[in-house]
């Protein structure tokens, strides 16, 4: 190859990327410029388990026979989002965060399960009629007691992915796949909602933001 070719093509090469990173920039820039709305007050409790405030604003679930839940009686988040949240188990073996969300614009919501099924499993309820224990989003990590858990889940367009304190721990493309809630009383809690099962869990620092269309 001539000198003056491979030249050439290095100096595409390297405008390319430059042009990637100038992208892969602005859109972070953007992304940090979007406001995040919390997510505090408007929780009624619609099942179980008795709902207390903390002194330190902190949103208790407590025990009960079988689903504690609450529900958020504002408007939900609008897709696409995010959501951040910190959670902790108190007591109990289950599930200690349930969170239900608005997974389409069609109306289908989904719950992200963290805990459950012995205390270990995550995953998400349903997809294809498979609940969390069932579908490949499913996998065990062990949750200490009264740790306190960042949680952070993201909806854009078909595109899932979860986090917990930074570490990605679930992505997955439902694009051409069915959406549901497990059957049962999870119900409660559409379209935006948290819950525990035989569990107490508490919640805090409660926060979205709207992502780009």
């Amino acid at each position: 190859m001539e000198r003056r070719s491979w030249i050439s093509m290095a100096a595409a090469a390297c405008c390319g990327s430059c042009g990637r990173r100038r992208t892969a920039g602005t859109a972070a820039a953007r992304e940090e410029k979007r406001p995040w709305v919390p997510l505090e007050e408007s929780w009624q409790h619609v099942m179980g388990g008795e709902l207390t405030r903390s002194g330190e604003g902190s949103l208790r679930l407590g025990w009960g026979e079988g689903l504690s839940a609450m529900k958020w009686t504002g408007a939900p988040p609008a897709l696409p989002f995010e959501i951040e949240w910190d959670a902790r188990r108190i007591d109990g073996t289950d599930f200690f965060c349930g969170l239900t969300f608005p997974a389409r614009v069609s109306g289908e919501s989904l719950t992200l399960i963290v805990g459950g099924w012995g205390g270990s499993l995550l995953g998400i309820s349903s997809i294809d009629g498979r609940d969390a224990s069932e579908n490949e989003t499913s996998c065990h990590r062990p949750f200490e007691k009264e740790r306190w858990y960042r949680l952070r889940l993201r909806r854009d367009a078909e595109r899932l992915d979860t986090w917990i304190d930074g570490e990605q721990v679930m992505g997955i493309d439902t694009t051409g796949r069915k959406l549901s809630l497990r059957p049962g009383p999870i119900d409660c809690c559409a379209p935006f909602g948290l819950a525990t099962w035989q569990t107490t869990g508490e919640f805090r620092d409660l926060r979205w933001r709207r992502l780009e269309a």
